[in-house]
């Protein structure tokens, strides 16, 4: 059995060429006309995916050739685009259109646009250019014969001369249709924050944003050609009920109540990450850390990545919320952290001349410089005991942090894995260990790595089967 699935990759000739603005665009207009898009992003990436996810108003899935298997991203992309609410999906592409790890282009968008026989948008950004943009899409259209490049938009279009110029020029030369120019558009609209755009939650008027995208969108790109080019896509086989292969276990009791620190200050978490929680019988106790005074009553806590920085102040004044943490740290609750939340665990955080206390469960100052630290997939080992991962276990991921240990005594701060690949937390070592805590710069995807999960949660079910059964449940916050 097969069903028409509606599909288009989004792809740039480079990183910030503009192609989250076109997709977030494409989702918004779509939307408005009341089409159900469902949202996806290739590569590791958690800003874009929450705007797309925003502009889509779904949940946006990440689809990574170097952290998850061919068959683990068809099974995620085919369950999801196939369910009965959705009409079509749109997957963004990240950096250049051919770009990798290696001279092979291994683990591009191009790869990924094959592996799901989806036609192609190339983005180009026309700052400064004109005919020689012919040249260039010729070479991508016949760089892969097995690429199916379907059209072009001309973005950040300074006139309508240029315009004019650019499209006859590529519909002559490169045979491909122009499918839409759009102009440049006011940097205040989507303001930019290291690499990317800021987070929709800190963004002041992320709707309004989104609003003026989709009218952008509907003035200036064909969207009924798009939609067309996107239902020329061969059908989907009979998809999965799940992106997972193995089934899930039958529940053995109560479900496990895992803690998910989940505000404008801690945004970083795969939905596929919860997901995996969830069919391991635990259930998301999300809270803030910004005004929540207390730790609920948990059986493990899972702290994602963020921008504990921009919200340092709030963070430090919470004091109560830090130190119930670091008295259940001290009690040994499993606890989790990436990144972000490895600096909140963390003893200080320092920027410019200000400290702002921290929970303390690591004995660590963090700072944070001008350039990034460490940024790309990541390759660690865990060599040494740790509550989560047997030794010699080997772990595919990725790090973006800005952030570094400004002061720790080596002596004091045990370091679990051995970076392979990746900077991570210093000299080569990643993942601090105290007690029943890990905190590292590595993130995980539950699809890529799936001992992560059933690590969390074989945890978790220790820690009650230690306690014993609860007398009252605490009410979520």
């Amino acid at each position: 059995m097969s069903r028409p699935c509606p599909r288009l990759v989004v792809a740039a000739l480079r990183g910030g060429g503009g192609k989250t603005t076109i997709s977030l665009g494409l989702l918004a207009a779509w939307r408005r006309r009341g089409l159900s898009i469902v949202p996806f992003k290739k590569g590791p990436d958690y800003i874009d995916a929450g705007w797309l996810a925003q502009a889509a108003g779904g949940a946006c899935y990440n689809l990574d050739p170097f952290l998850m298997s061919r068959d683990r991203i068809i099974r995620s992309f085919a369950c999801r685009a196939s369910r009965p609410s959705a009409q079509g999906a749109l997957i963004e592409g990240n950096r250049g259109l051919y770009d990798g790890t290696d001279e092979k282009g291994t683990y591009s968008t191009a790869e990924l646009a094959k592996m799901l026989e989806a036609p192609v948008v190339l983005n180009l950004d026309c700052t400064k250019v004109t005919r020689t943009l012919a040249a260039v899409v010729m070479g991508c259209r016949h760089f892969d014969p097995g690429v199916r490049l379907a059209g072009v938009v001309l973005n950040r279009i300074a006139t309508a001369r240029q315009e004019a110029l650019v499209r006859r020029t590529i519909e002559a030369e490169a045979g491909l249709p122009v499918l839409g120019a759009v102009p440049r558009i006011p940097s205040q609209d989507l303001p930019e924050r290291h690499l990317g755009l800021l987070p929709f939650q800190e963004h002041p008027r992320a709707q309004r944003a989104l609003d003026l995208l989709a009218e952008l969108a509907e003035r200036h790109l064909d969207l009924d050609r798009i939609w067309a080019l996107a239902g020329s896509a061969p059908d989907l086989d009979d998809p999965p009920e799940h992106p997972w292969a193995e089934p899930a276990p039958a529940p053995s009791g109560p479900p496990l109540r895992i803690g998910v620190i989940r505000d404008s200050a801690f945004q970083f978490y795969y939905p596929e990450n919860l997901e995996a929680l969830e069919r391991l019988n635990a259930r998301p106790v999300v809270f803030s850390a910004l005004d929540t005074a207390t730790l609920p009553d948990l059986d493990a806590l899972y702290l994602g990545g963020g921008f504990p920085e921009t919200h340092a102040e709030l963070l430090a004044r919470n004091q109560g919320l830090r130190e119930s943490i670091r008295r259940a740290a001290e009690d040994g609750l499993p606890i989790y952290a990436e990144c972000g939340g490895l600096m909140y665990l963390g003893r200080d955080l320092v920027l410019q001349d200000r400290v702002f206390p921290m929970a303390g469960v690591f004995p660590v100052t963090f700072g944070l410089e001008k350039r990034p630290q460490g940024h790309g997939y990541t390759i660690v080992k865990a060599d040494r005991p740790n509550p989560f991962y047997p030794v010699g276990l080997e772990l595919t991921g990725h790090e973006f942090h800005y952030s570094r240990p400004l002061e720790y005594d080596p002596d004091q701060v045990e370091l679990v894995f051995e970076v392979r690949r990746g900077f991570g937390f210093d000299r080569g070592r990643d993942g601090l260990v105290y007690r029943n805590t890990l905190g590292t710069y590595t993130h995980l995807h539950a699809l890529g790595t799936t001992d992560w999960a059933r690590a969390l949660v074989g945890q978790a079910e220790r820690r009650r089967l230690s306690r014993g059964p609860r007398e009252e449940q605490n009410p979520c916050p």
